[in-house]
């Protein structure tokens, strides 16, 4: 199981930098307003420990079209029955309650020059800073219709969708999947789910035919490698180093560079990249895809006062919940920093830990530190610190007391 006595320092690590500060910061940032737009790991974290770490003298909005998030972690586990879409969504009413003004809108333009959003309503919000936690956006090959192949990388509907196609399924069915290139969003895991699948697919004689975009397994390789090569040997059929070019929802087929592959069900998740709020307004400014920032303060490197936090950025980190609350942390540190006229915290740390439920009541897991580094200006992973396990059932429990309390933290 994950050493918790290491997790818990390293989330003391990064909170005393900030409460060190919290009475200086509290009195300099006092009247200032900061706008948090997306209400996820990332975002939820960042808007609560503002208002936290600035004694509530910071004026915090967080935008959120939704009225409650539902949560990647674990979402694979929907599939399978043994979670519910219920259990895993959070509203907002502890961020509110601690002073967060919470509008359900999206945002449609950001104007940085004059440092305010226009809003799908027809309304506008000002702020002086701006922290963007707006998720993933996906590239979809030609002919895609998420509807009819599933992509569930976004838990919710997509995720009803895919579990619904599922249990229709006739015996003996063939399900394809896709593993994007990396980087991607991750949890929910490609690997993880193709295991689940498996374990789905099993007792009614059906198989698995997974198409990875990446050149060999680059997540846990020895663990999946064994689900994938001896445990699920009889229903997995997995390639590497393939690129899905087109899709046909009609026949349930996809044209790759490796042929034409076609089944019962694809569960189609393509290749990523920042959300569409990220990319629509120019923030993208690594290879056209990802959010350049300072690993400092997640400030834009194109964009003055805009701080960037989650998925859609590319320190190089992992694009998981637990690394978006972590990274929303420093964020906020910085940004309380900044707004009282001080420069953000030296050395940032950051955790992020996962587990992957890989079938037969079985969870293995994985947990990395990473700090700056100021020779290179990157977060780097600090090689001591990586651990894995292989799967239990120990750590299956443990799954569950590690996500509980990343949501307590998150939404709590």
């Amino acid at each position: 199981m994950i050493n918790q006595s290491r997790r818990d320092f390293i989330k003391q690590t990064v909170a005393v930098s900030a409460l060190s500060m919290a009475p200086v910061v509290a009195s300099r940032a006092a009247n200032f307003h900061v706008v948090v737009v997306g209400g996820g790991f990332g975002g939820a974290t960042a808007a609560k420990y503002l208002r936290l770490w600035s004694g509530g003298q910071v004026d915090v909005t967080l935008i959120e079209s939704a009225a409650a998030h539902v949560s990647c972690i674990l979402s694979n586990l929907v599939l399978n029955g043994r979670e519910s879409l219920s259990r895993l969504s959070f509203g907002y009413q502890a961020l509110s309650a601690a002073g967060v003004q919470v509008i359900h809108d999206r945002v449609a333009t950001i104007d940085a020059n004059n440092q305010r959003l226009q809003l799908d309503s027809g309304g506008t919000v000002a702020y002086d800073r701006l922290i963007l936690s707006p998720g993933i956006g996906f590239i979809a090959p030609e002919g895609t219709d998420f509807n009819r192949m599933p992509h569930a990388w976004v838990a919710g509907e997509q995720t009803t969708l895919l579990a619904q196609q599922l249990q229709q399924l006739p015996d003996r069915a063939h399900v394809i999947m896709t593993v994007p290139k990396a980087p991607y969003r991750c949890p929910p895991g490609p690997y993880e789910r193709a295991c689940l699948l498996a374990d789905m697919l099993e007792p009614r004689g059906g198989t698995l035919t997974v198409l990875d975009a990446n050149s060999s397994i680059i997540v846990e390789p020895e663990t999946f490698g064994e689900r994938f090569n001896n445990r699920y040997a009889a229903v997995i059929d997995y390639h590497s180093g393939v690129t899905v070019e087109s899709a046909d929802p009609d026949t349930q087929a996809l044209q790759t560079s490796a042929g034409l592959f076609s089944g019962d069900l694809v569960n189609l998740i393509p290749n990523q990249q920042a959300a569409a709020l990220i990319t629509a307004n120019q923030l993208a400014d690594i290879d056209g895809r990802w959010a350049g920032v300072n690993p400092l303060s997640y400030e834009s490197t194109v964009a003055a006062n805009i701080h960037i936090i989650g998925d859609s950025q590319a320190t190089g980190q992992p694009k998981s919940g637990h690394m978006a609350n972590a990274e929303a942390k420093v964020c906020a540190d910085a940004v309380l920093r900044l707004l009282s006229n001080l420069s953000p915290y030296a050395e940032p740390v950051t955790n992020s830990a996962c587990f992957s439920p890989v079938g037969d009541d079985k969870a293995s897991w994985l947990s990395a530190n990473y700090r700056y580094n100021r020779t290179t200006g990157k977060m780097a992973l600090i090689q001591e610190s990586f651990g894995a396990g292989s799967p239990t059932t120990e750590a299956y429990r443990t799954m569950y007391d590690w996500a509980n309390n990343l949501f307590d933290d998150t939404f709590g």
